[in-house]
C-alpha cells in the first residue's frame, strides 16, 4: 500500500518512537481487514471521529465474556472491517510463554484474523484484534483444541494476572503464579458468564514493589509482605557504605515512617513502624530482605474514572497467609460478591458500592472485623456514634 494513501497517519510514523500505524502497514501487506483497518482510520483523522460503532452483542456458544463486538459505521467502504472484534485470550500467570506457544496462536490468528495482536490488554489478556461474526466459533475451537482459553469481558471477573512473582523475583513473598491459576480455574463461571453489577479484577503481586500495579487497577488487590522483622545482613550494610553509599541520606532520611536509625556502623529498625515501602530493601537488596512469616494484604476498590473519580484499593485484610488450597482467601472473595450481587447496582464497581452503602455496613455484611487499617484518612468530625454506645445504653436501660 502506497503511504500517499494514508497522510495523515504517515505522520505517526515520524520520530524515533515505535509506532503502531507501521505495524498495521505490515500486517496489511498480507491481510485485506488490516488494509481496510488502516484506510478507516485515515478517514477517522480525517473526520476528527471514530467510526466504530456498537451494532450489538457477539460471543460464542457457551460464553458471555471473551469478545468485544466491533462494527464499522461505514461498512460499504471498508468491507474487510465491517466487522473488527477483539478476542481476549486468558494469558499464562506471569506472561509465561514458550516460543510455540506463541506461534501456536500465530498461526490460529493468521488463519482467521487480521493479524493484529496486543501483547498485552491492560487486564492481562492476549488480545487479537480484528475478525468478523462469522470467524469468532472456528477461532474459539481451535483455541481450545490448543488448550487455551478465553478471558473475561463484561460484568464479569476479568482474566486474573500476576507479576512474575518467585519464578523470577526474589522478594516474593507468596507464589502469585500458583495463586492466579487457582483463581482462574476456581471462578471459570464467574469469568465467563457476566453475572455480578460490573466488572472484578484481581491481580496478584508479589511483594508490596506492586510491579503489576494492583493498587491502583483491580478491585482485589492481592499484595505480599511479611509480618515479622526485616533481615538485616549489617556486613552488607557496611559494605555498601565503604562502596559511597550514604546510608542516611539514602535510606533512614527516606524512609517514610522514620523507623530506621544508623550509627555510623550498625543499622536499626523499629519493625512495629514499618509500613513495607520497600525503600530500604530496595535500595540494599543485599543487606535487607523481607521476614520469613509471609503472606498477603487484601485491598478492595481500586478503579479508574468511568462514572465516578479514580479510586486507589484500600485495606481489608491486613495480612492473611496465601497458601494452597486458599480456602479462606476463597471464603471472603465470595462473601464479597454475595455482599456486592445483593446490594450493587447495575455498572457500579466494589469500591463504589462500599463508598455508597458505607464501610461499616459492608464489613458487617461480609463478617469482617474492622481493624486500623482499613482508615484511609484521619477522622475529622467528633459528632460520631458507635453502635457499642447503643448497645451499652438499651442494656442499662435509658429511655
Amino acid at each position: 500500500m502506497s503511504d500517499s494513501k494514508t497522510p495523515l497517519l504517515d505522520e505517526l510514523e515520524k520520530g524515533p518512537w515505535p509506532s503502531f500505524v507501521t505495524e498495521i502497514k505490515k500486517a496489511a501487506k498480507k491481510s485485506p481487514k488490516a488494509a481496510d483497518l488502516l484506510r478507516q482510520l485515515e478517514l477517522s483523522y480525517k473526520d476528527k471521529k471514530t467510526h466504530w460503532k456498537h451494532g450489538g452483542i457477539v460471543g460464542v456458544r457457551g460464553y458471555g465474556g471473551g469478545i468485544i463486538g466491533r462494527f464499522s459505521d461505514v461498512p460499504e467502504q471498508f468491507p474487510d472491517a465491517a466487522h473488527f472484534h477483539t478476542i481476549r485470550v486468558n494469558q499464562p500467570s506471569g506472561w509465561f510463554y514458550t516460543s510455540d506457544a506463541l506461534r501456536e496462536l500465530c498461526d490460529i490468528w493468521d488463519k482467521y484474523g487480521s493479524g493484529l495482536t496486543n501483547m498485552h490488554g491492560s487486564t492481562g489478556d492476549t488480545v487479537f484484534l480484528g475478525t468478523g461474526t462469522d470467524e469468532l466459533e472456528d477461532i474459539f475451537t481451535e483455541l481450545s483444541r490448543a488448550g487455551w482459553d478465553l478471558g473475561g469481558s463484561g460484568s464479569d471477573v476479568r482474566t486474573p494476572s500476576c507479576c512474575v512473582g518467585p519464578a523470577r523475583c526474589e522478594f516474593a513473598c507468596y507464589d502469585t503464579l500458583d495463586l492466579t491459576y487457582n483463581l482462574t480455574m476456581a471462578y471459570q463461571d464467574e469469568l465467563h458468564r457476566p453475572l455480578f453489577p460490573y466488572k472484578w479484577k484481581f491481580k496478584m503481586a508479589g511483594c508490596p514493589n506492586d510491579c503489576v500495579a494492583s493498587i491502583a487497577r483491580s478491585d482485589f488487590s492481592i499484595i505480599g509482605i511479611w509480618r515479622d522483622d526485616i533481615r538485616i545482613d549489617q556486613d552488607a550494610v557496611a559494605e555498601y557504605t565503604e562502596k559511597g553509599m550514604n546510608i542516611q541520606s539514602d535510606v533512614i532520611a527516606r524512609c517514610p515512617t522514620q523507623c530506621m536509625a544508623w550509627n555510623g556502623s550498625k543499622l536499626g529498625i523499629n519493625n512495629s513502624e514499618c509500613t513495607k515501602c520497600m525503600h530500604c530493601i530496595n535500595v540494599m537488596p543485599k543487606a535487607l530482605r523481607p521476614g520469613t512469616d509471609t503472606g498477603a494484604c487484601l485491598l478492595i476498590g481500586a478503579k479508574a474514572p468511568i462514572i465516578h473519580g479514580a479510586l486507589l484499593s484500600s485495606v481489608l485484610v491486613p495480612f492473611m497467609k496465601m497458601e494452597p488450597p486458599y480456602d479462606e482467601l476463597h471464603d471472603l472473595v465470595e462473601k464479597i460478591w454475595e455482599f456486592w450481587d445483593e446490594h450493587g447496582v447495575s455498572r457500579e464497581r466494589v469500591g463504589e458500592c462500599i463508598q455508597r452503602v458505607g464501610l461499616g455496613n459492608f464489613l458487617e455484611g461480609i463478617g469482617l472485623e474492622p481493624s486500623p487499617q482499613m482508615v484511609t484518612a484521619p477522622r475529622d468530625n467528633p459528632y460520631i456514634f458507635y453502635e457499642d454506645y447503643y448497645a451499652e445504653e438499651e442494656e442499662g436501660g435509658e429511655e
